[in-house]
């Protein structure tokens, strides 16, 4: 078994910051890409970032500059931290791990269950 769980979100003013985390336990191997999804009301789950094992990270453009993504390997865990939030920011934001369970080959992509962050005006 494999779970992600992630850090609770909340609701912060414009302006404000917010770090999210989560951690991958459970029957792991290797952890190749962690990444963070957001999906806000009526719209399509978005990559926001994403960082492999060796720390090079990618991330979407409208975060660019506010949020950073890291990950500690020994803990299995990755972080997010959003500054300069916006109510646009406003989304349930979901933890992905890419990884590889004991005696296989193929690396599979799991997900947390998704926590809520509210940005008011």
């Amino acid at each position: 078994q494999v779970q992600l769980v992630e850090s609770e979100g909340g609701l912060v003013q414009a302006g404000g910051s917010l770090r999210l985390s989560c951690a991958a336990s459970g029957s792991i191997s290797s952890i190749n890409a962690m990444a963070w999804y957001r999906q806000a009301p009526g719209k399509q789950r978005e990559l926001v970032a994403a960082i492999i094992s060796g720390g090079s990270a990618n991330y979407a453009d409208s975060v660019k500059g506010r949020f950073t993504i890291s990950r500690d390997n020994a803990k299995n865990t990755v972080y997010l931290q959003m500054n300069s939030l916006t109510p646009e920011d406003t989304a349930v934001y979901y933890c992905n791990a890419n990884l590889r369970r004991p005696g296989t080959v193929v690396y599979y992509n799991y997900w947390g269950q998704g926590t809520q962050v509210t940005v008011s005006s």
